[in-house]
């Protein structure tokens, strides 16, 4: 993992450089803070966390997950990337875990982004930060698990128009996974909609109730996270191949 560093700056700067990037984010924290402003209306009723504002993430993360994604391996022709890159003795590991902690980060710089919002709902009541804190590090862990899907779709393909809808559209079908289970509940055996809630990662979500941190919850995000990253690098091995 000696080249794991320069991989994930490499990245990181392409990010940086990158006007979807700001774009992305831009409309992240323009909805997220109108839909937080509007939560702060919660305070009246004695809320002591964000959680009708962070509901909403799992949906917002589809508009900056999927730019993300598509930066992950797309460009690298466009860049040079690619060619330097094929200079160095970097292993399909080191590509895969540098590049999505590249992209994590910039995830993680979003979510700071929103730190106002905190900061006015203290001024404005009484809050437990402690929640607040563990609902942000939750809302990671799903943004990890989506970045990891994005960064599996992506690896099987290269066409940026072809990876952006299939990233969307496999994001698109697990945020909307609840509905179908709420249609299901009478119509499928009990076993199956079990099964299937236990495999989506927006249920797994909502069930961290109130910022109430669960290890098992946590641990489904990151074992999904590093199965798909695995995957990711077994699919850029057999390429190589």
């Amino acid at each position: 993992m000696n080249l794991l560093l320069p991989v994930f700056k490499l990245q990181l700067t392409r990010y940086l450089r990158a006007p979807a990037t700001y774009l992305s984010i831009a409309m992240f924290l323009a909805l997220s803070t109108t839909l937080g402003l509007d939560t702060l209306g919660l305070l009246e009723q004695n809320s002591s966390d964000l959680q009708n504002f962070f509901e909403w993430h799992p949906w917002l993360y589809l508009l900056l997950i999927p730019a993300l994604s598509i930066q992950l391996w797309t460009d690298e022709q466009q860049t040079g990337l690619s060619e330097l890159l094929k200079l160095l003795p970097v292993s399909s590991a080191e590509l895969v875990i540098g590049k999505f902690l590249a992209a994590w980060t910039v995830v993680a710089l979003t979510l700071a982004l929103t730190f106002p919002l905190v900061v006015m709902v203290n001024m404005l009541g009484t809050v437990d930060n402690s929640v607040i804190a563990a609902q942000y590090l939750v809302s990671g862990l799903l943004a990890a698990s989506y970045l990891s899907i994005g960064c599996f779709m992506c690896a099987l393909s290269h066409q940026r128009l072809l990876t952006s809808v299939l990233t969307l559209s496999l994001l698109l079908t697990i945020s909307g996974l609840s509905s179908v289970l709420d249609a299901l509940e009478h119509q499928a055996p009990i076993w199956i909609v079990e099964s299937l809630t236990a495999l989506s990662p927006l249920i797994r979500f909502g069930m961290i109730d109130h910022g109430a941190l669960a290890l098992h919850d946590m641990l489904y995000f990151i074992s999904l996270t590093i199965a798909l990253l695995a995957a990711t690098t077994i699919v850029l091995n057999y390429k190589k191949s």
